[in-house]
């Protein structure tokens, strides 16, 4: 039998599958539920920055108030006052009471400030490690691309010098230098780097002329974007990998592994499939594994890399070519 067992960013793992922050991973019960089904770790429903300021009494001014959507203070004012940040402390305690499986904290920001200081709360709760999901959308016209990045840079640096447990920053692939990014950001000290985030795509009700949301799960089809660069990075940053959005069965799961990554988060396949996938994806991992011969994951990661492909130029190649493409 194959050993699937990882380590991710210092963490032992009983094999590579995450459940990722969501609705599934903000209760006691679903992370109990989660470990029972097989997951190898679980990343807890996010905090979100505005959360913290809101509740810590901190000032929407200063470098925040350049994302700061006014309109949302009464929705989030409102979700915290049922969601206090003791309480998210105290899930973290009550989780990792219940399960012997590695549970990481989350923390959704798209500024550098003084909500920075809870990370050192969430250490001493017992919090396995922390995922910061950063986003900073490109849209201001007044703001370069290097302002716009320099926000994770800061973010990163200040996280991992307040706390000890590992930090992994899971990113979106919005980037005039994605590969560049991404090492800089390796040198922060972070354990890993998660490729790529999910965020709020807008949709018009045009009747209602309301603003709705769109493409809340990802589909098979978005794993190609990750795995592109999972394979182009392995190798080249200063800390693990891990995928993340389109991984919906075992071989997306056994391919983002091949590209370099060293562990894998998925929700939506669990949204619509039920907690019962997790195993599914393990067993077609094992029997993989045991069909080529792999005795344990360290053979498989980075297998198909593109540091250790023949053809490097494939994994650049953006334009369809029919030699390459096989597309006639």
């Amino acid at each position: 039998m194959a050993d699937i067992s990882t380590t991710w960013m210092g963490l032992k793992l009983r094999n590579p599958v995450i459940v990722a922050s969501s609705g599934l991973t903000g209760t006691l019960e679903n992370v109990k539920a989660a470990a029972a089904h097989g997951a190898g770790a679980v990343v807890l429903k996010s905090l979100f920055e505005e959360q913290i300021q809101l509740e810590s009494g901190s000032s929407e001014s200063g470098n925040a108030q350049d994302y700061y959507y006014a309109q949302a203070e009464d929705y989030i004012r409102e979700y915290t006052r049922g969601n206090a940040l003791s309480a998210y402390l105290d899930l973290i305690r009550h989780c990792k009471d219940a399960v012997d499986i590695p549970v990481i904290a989350s923390i959704n920001c798209v500024t550098h400030g003084e909500w920075t200081a809870f990370a050192s709360e969430i250490e001493r709760a017992g919090a396995d490690g922390l995922e910061i999901n950063i986003f900073v959308l490109p849209s201001d016209p007044g703001k370069s691309c290097s302002d716009n990045e320099r926000v994770y840079v800061d973010v990163l640096d200040t996280v991992s010098k307040a706390v000890r447990i590992p930090v992994a920053a899971k990113i979106s692939s919005y980037f005039s230098g994605l590969a560049s990014e991404a090492v800089k950001l390796s040198a922060t000290g972070i354990g890993s780097l998660v490729l790529f985030n999910r965020f709020f795509s807008p949709d018009f009700d045009i009747e209602t002329f309301d603003v709705t949301a769109s493409g809340v799960f990802s589909s098979p089809t978005d794993l190609y974007h990750s795995l592109r660069w999972i394979a182009i990075l392995s190798g080249r940053v200063q800390c693990d990998l891990a995928a993340s959005t389109g991984v919906h069965d075992g071989s997306a799961l056994i391919k983002q592994l091949l590209a370099g990554a060293r562990a894998v988060e998925i929700a939506s396949v669990l949204y619509r499939k039920g907690l019962g996938e997790i195993g599914i994806m393990l067993e077609e991992l094992e029997q993989y594994m045991d069909r080529h011969m792999f005795f344990s994951l360290d053979e498989l990661v980075g297998k198909m890399s593109m540091a250790r492909a023949d053809n490097p130029a494939v994994y650049e190649r953006v334009q369809f070519m029919k030699y390459f493409g096989g597309i006639h």
